[in-house]
Parts: C-alpha cells; structure tokens; sequence
C-alpha cells in the first residue's frame, strides 16, 4: 500500500476531480496514528505533514494532491498546521 503524491496539480484537474465540493479538515502540530478505512483523496492547502507507513515516509505540502489506499495504518507529523479538503472512495 503506497501514498501516492502529485505536487501542484493543474486547475483543470482539479476542477474535473470537484475539489471546491469536499469536506475541509484541519489539524494544529501534533503527532498521531491513523488508519484509512476507505481510499481517500485530499488536496492540502495550507500547512507541512510527514505521513510514515512501514513502506515509506512521505512529506506533503500545500499544494499536493494526495492519495492514501483503504487500510493504510500510518503516523501523522504535522509540522506546521495543516488544512486540506478530502474525498473518499476514488483513486488517482
């Protein structure tokens, strides 16, 4: 199970995708586990997370498109205070 990251998605992909109806979230620095029980897509507008898996470690940034698999168990860093907007049930 891989996170998949795209810096800096176009506008046009992300008007197709209908980024401006999903549900917002936001988090202050802080250090958690999580686990995804369904695919979720999340576009990050402000803030840093370093996202860990027993595959990889990732950084993500304002501006990136996100994908996170169903079942993925995962410890959350966030590094500066995070808001993002998200989806479930698509891939990229």
């Amino acid at each position: 199970m891989k996170i998949i990251i795209e810096h800096n998605p176009s506008q046009e992909k992300l008007n197709q995708l209908g980024v401006s109806t999903w549900s917002t979230w936001g988090c202050e620095e802080s250090t958690f586990d999580w686990s995804y029980s369904d695919d979720e897509v999340c576009f990050v507008k402000e803030g840093e997370v370093v996202v860990e898996t027993k595959e990889q470690t990732v950084t993500i940034k304002a501006g990136d498109l996100v994908y996170f698999p169903k079942g993925l168990s995962c410890v959350w860093k966030v590094k500066k205070a995070i808001s993002k907007v998200f989806t479930f049930g698509i891939k990229l």
